[in-house]
């Protein structure tokens, strides 16, 4: 028997169709001819017939990390932050089969792509705000790295090998690193694809990987995601001007640089055997990585 070939994240259509209608019943809204928008690590999933947007995380998720998520959304609403807000709902996280669902207002999009510039105002007014009154997960990127390598099935030994050395090296150099912007609240993963139109201003969404760190996280993944993935650097370079800092000037960019990017190489490795076509653009960003290319164009995974 032909097994049913699984959506990006690993989610096979009937599983997700029954997640979808369960979790949408247990919230009162109607999943009927509701349409997939995006399949990679979550399944996010339109409503036709209310303004909602369903995200799916995969089954096991930590229910306290979706949690997590929903709490400190909600405290970004009652202040008043830009963010793509929840769907009023009874309760969330609702679960369904081990899925943590959640559910968002429908923000409609213009073609016109969210500018890199256009991020910088959210996103300052993130790294401003105060701590919130709970505790949020304090950045830690050489733990996620060698959490990543851990769980990779789909590369060589010799792979695991060089990438493994390769996080030893930088950790020693994070170690040396002097940071010049105080502590903030970080989205984690601030890009053109977690930022959204709300009329005419700009929201930041995707909440998963809110934690508590350095601003230079966020600001040299934006010049990561500007460079690599073919915005151009007159395009960073409207955004870093926006936001009033250029990380690229500070000494320690190069060490974030390399850290960051080493983290999505290692996070899209260790997703790769249930997104098709992945590892031959992990393997490629490998490539790069030993030839120092920090030029080459990244293809969208």
């Amino acid at each position: 028997m032909t097994e049913p070939m699984p959506l990006h994240g690993g989610f096979v259509e009937s599983e997700m169709r029954h997640v979808l209608e369960r979790a949408c019943e247990a919230a009162g809204l109607d999943a009927t001819d509701a349409v997939l928008l995006r399949g990679h690590t979550n399944a996010v999933v339109r409503l036709t017939r209310a303004p909602v947007v369903v995200k799916i995380a995969q089954r096991g998720s930590r229910l306290a990390g979706v949690q997590h998520t929903v709490r400190f959304v909600r405290w970004l609403m009652e202040r008043g932050f830009p963010t793509a807000p929840l769907y009023p709902v009874p309760e969330q996280p609702v679960v369904v089969d081990g899925h943590p669902v959640t559910f968002w207002t429908y923000l409609p999009q213009p073609d016109t792509p969210v500018l890199a510039a256009r991020i910088a105002e959210p996103l300052h007014a993130l790294h401003r705000l105060p701590a919130p009154p709970f505790r949020l997960r304090q950045l830690d990127n050489v733990s996620a790295i060698r959490a990543s390598l851990a769980a990779i099935t789909t590369l060589p030994e010799e792979a695991l090998r060089f990438l493994s050395q390769r996080v030893d090296r930088l950790e020693e150099q994070l170690a040396d690193v002097s940071y010049e912007l105080p502590r903030a609240v970080l989205q984690g993963d601030p890009q053109h694809r977690n930022a959204l139109y709300d009329g005419d201003r700009i929201v930041l969404c995707d909440w998963d990987t809110v934690v508590w760190g350095r601003p230079e996280w966020d600001l040299t993944t934006i010049e990561i995601h500007c460079r690599r993935f073919g915005h151009g650097s007159e395009h960073y370079r409207s955004f870093a001007e926006a936001y009033g800092h250029d990380v690229t000037d500070w000494p320690g960019y190069p060490v974030l640089r390399d850290v960051r990017e080493l983290r999505m190489i290692t996070t899209n490795a260790r997703k790769a055997a249930r997104t098709p076509g992945a590892m031959a653009e992990v393997e490629r960003r490998i490539v790069g990585l030993r030839n120092s290319d920090t030029r080459l164009r990244w293809n969208i995974l």
